[in-house]
């Protein structure tokens, strides 16, 4: 059966926003697997890794698999000693996100996370000799391209992730423009990213939406969204479908993709109620069908 993943948490949310949304993931989510860690800013890791055990054992409790992800960049001493402790754990498993990350841990088996740009089969096939077995595509990948790093990917015993629901990851930075943007400095950042719990909107000189911004992190303005593509994204391979949290009814959204992959829900009614779920948040799916990534293609028609 085709997995459904939740990825990590990209924003700054507080512990107890992050405690409670983990409780009704465990409870009442029909996801199979959750990535939990800090993947964007080092400085956000103290505000809520003391409450990871017992997350763990919550989401564990509600028949989740847990996997740890690492940070996507590292560049301090702290970041190599949190990335090198952390790719020292036997259990849960651990998704790599940072070459630093593939260092540390040798040969003994791990995820790629969608930040290693797994784009090709012979990056692929490498990874896999280094002891990856699973891999997560990265979002901009179109959907030919999908299909042969997937065939290659099971061929070798890999499972293979794309991220079909939430924000896109276009880049992330050794500066920090959320923290510049309100006038202050990296280091002396006071957490303001903690303001915008679905990113910061950037506007164009004409008021239009065009990007979100997460700390060093900058976004898609727009949720991608690849719902009508689950058929055709499992027929080529994919294993696992990934959800990014969002300012969201995740729960909700989880549903939807859910019983539209088990075939319990058609692509109209899918479509009208993951639309009531994300408000006046735009969604596209550009990138799959080898578009820029902004835009909205119509609905595929079916494998």
């Amino acid at each position: 059966m085709t997995k459904l993943t939740l990825g990590p948490i990209a924003y700054h949310w507080s512990a107890e926003a992050r405690r409670d949304f983990y409780a009704r993931i465990s409870d009442e989510a029909p996801v199979d697997e959750v990535y939990l860690g800090e993947v964007i800013c080092s400085k956000r890791a103290p505000f809520h890794e003391a409450d990871l055990p017992a997350t763990i054992e919550r989401l564990e409790r509600g028949g989740k698999t847990v996997i740890l992800s690492t940070l996507a960049e590292v560049m301090l001493k702290r970041e190599r000693k949190a990335t090198e402790d952390m790719a020292a754990m036997e259990a849960p498993e651990i998704e790599i996100n940072n070459a630093a990350g593939l260092f540390v841990r040798g040969t003994r088996p791990h995820r790629i996370g969608s930040f290693m740009n797994a784009y090709n089969e012979a990056t692929i096939t490498w990874m896999a000799g280094h002891g990856a077995t699973h891999v997560c595509l990265p979002s901009e990948m179109p959907a030919p391209a999908i299909a042969v790093a997937a065939r290659a990917a099971r061929a070798m015993g890999l499972g293979v992730e794309v991220q079909v629901f939430g924000r896109a990851s276009l880049a992330v930075s050794a500066r920090c423009y959320h923290a510049r943007a309100h006038g202050r400095t990296k280091d002396n950042c006071q957490f303001v990213c903690e303001d915008d719990p679905d990113g910061m909107a950037l506007r164009t000189r004409d008021n239009q939406p065009i990007l979100r911004v997460n700390g060093i992190q900058t976004q898609s303005d727009s949720y991608i969204d690849l719902l009508p593509e689950t058929t055709r994204l499992v027929a080529d391979g994919v294993s696992h479908l990934r959800l990014m949290p969002q300012a969201v009814n995740m729960v909700g959204v989880a549903q939807v993709f859910r019983e539209t992959v088990d075939g319990r829900l058609s692509p109209d009614e899918a479509d009208a109620r993951l639309t009531a779920l994300c408000g006046d948040t735009r969604r596209s799916n550009g990138f799959y069908h080898g578009v820029a990534g902004y835009r909205r293609i119509a609905m595929a028609a079916p494998a």
